[in-house]
C-alpha cells in the first residue's frame, strides 16, 4: 500500500505539470472504486482549473475554483502523467485531459482506491475533519504524544499508526521510527516517557523525511508519477530484515506479529 512518502513523492510530481491547467475532459472508464464515483463528476470537473495538489494524511488533493477533488490510492493505486497518445490499459480507469494535452492517469488494479468530491471546506470532509496532525509539521510532536498516550495500554507500535494520533506512521515507517528511537514496539504507549516520545517523534519524522528525498519505498504496487519505483528500500534498517544481523549491535533482529502486521526489531537495542 502506498504510505505518506509515497503519496507526497507523487504529489511533488505530479503539481508541476498540472496546477493552473484547465481540465478540458474527463474519460472515466470504471466508477465503481472503494466507493463510487459521483456520477456528474466529469461533468463537474470539465472546464475547471487545477489551482493546487497538495496532500492531508494519504488523500491527495486537487483544489479548483468550485471545490476539491479528493484522491485515495488505496492498496495498488498510481497516478501519472502521460500524453494524449498513450494507449490505456486495463486498469487505467481515469483520465483528466488538460488544455496543454497532458494527461493525469489514475491507475489501480485492486480498485481499492478512491476518487471522490466536495464543494465545501475540503478538510470538514468526513475522511478528513478527524485526523490527527501531520507528522513533518511543527504541531506534531513528543510533547503531544505524550500527552495523547496517558493511561493507554495499547502497544506504542498500533498507538503512532492511529491515525487519530498522527496521520501517515505506516508498517514500515513505525518499524523504521522504533528502531531508530529504540523504543520496543509492544511497549505500552502509557509507560513511556517524554523524553523518549520527543525522541520518537524526531525519529519518525526524519525516517519519512529520508524515505520522501529517496523517493518512497519500493513496494511491488507502487510506482512514482514516472513509472519508477522509489529507493527507500535499500535504507529500511529493520523491516524486511528479520533474522539478519542488527546494523547497531550486530544481533539477529525478530519477527512477530502485531494488530496483523509484521513487526521487526532488535531485542538488545529496543527496549
Amino acid at each position: 500500500m502506498p504510505e505518506l512518502p509515497e503519496v507526497e513523492t507523487t504529489c511533488r510530481g505530479i503539481a508541476p505539470h498540472i496546477e493552473g491547467q484547465r481540465i478540458k475532459e474527463v474519460i472515466i472508464r470504471q466508477p465503481k472504486l472503494r466507493w463510487p464515483m459521483p456520477e456528474a463528476l466529469a461533468q463537474t470537473l470539465t472546464g475547471l482549473s487545477i489551482r493546487s495538489v497538495s496532500r492531508r494524511a494519504k488523500y491527495l488533493l486537487f483544489a479548483t475554483e468550485a471545490g476539491t477533488m479528493l484522491v485515495h490510492l488505496g492498496m495498488s493505486g498510481s497516478l501519472r502523467i502521460m500524453s494524449t497518445d498513450q494507449v490505456a490499459g486495463k486498469h487505467d480507469h481515469i483520465d483528466l485531459v488538460f488544455s496543454n494535452d497532458t494527461v493525469l492517469r489514475f491507475n489501480d488494479p485492486r480498485r481499492f482506491g478512491a476518487v471522490l468530491w466536495t464543494d465545501a471546506a475540503v478538510f470538514e470532509h468526513p475522511l478528513l475533519k478527524n485526523l490527527g496532525p501531520e507528522p513533518l509539521l511543527a504541531d506534531f510532536t513528543g510533547a503531544l504524544l505524550y500527552a495523547l498516550s496517558r493511561n493507554r495500554k495499547v502497544p506504542v507500535k498500533s498507538f503512532i499508526m492511529d491515525s487519530h494520533i498522527v496521520v501517515g506512521v505506516g508498517n514500515i515507517y513505525a518499524n523504521e521510527a522504533l528502531f531508530m528511537a529504540g523504543i520496543l514496539p509492544l511497549r505500552h504507549a502509557g509507560k513511556i516517557s517524554l523524553a523518549r516520545y520527543e525522541r520518537l517523534a524526531d525519529s519518525i519524522r526524519v525516517v519519512l523525511q529520508n524515505a520522501i528525498r529517496q523517493g518512497g519505498t519500493t513496494l511491488r504496487n507502487f510506482v512514482n508519477e514516472t513509472g519508477k519505483p522509489g529507493y527507500f528500500k535499500q535504507s529500511l534498517q529493520v523491516y524486511g530484515r528479520t533474522g539478519l544481523a542488527c546494523t547497531v549491535c550486530g544481533q539477529p533482529l525478530t519477527e512477530i506479529r502485531l494488530a496483523n502486521r509484521s513487526t521487526v526489531f532488535c531485542g538488545v537495542c529496543q527496549r
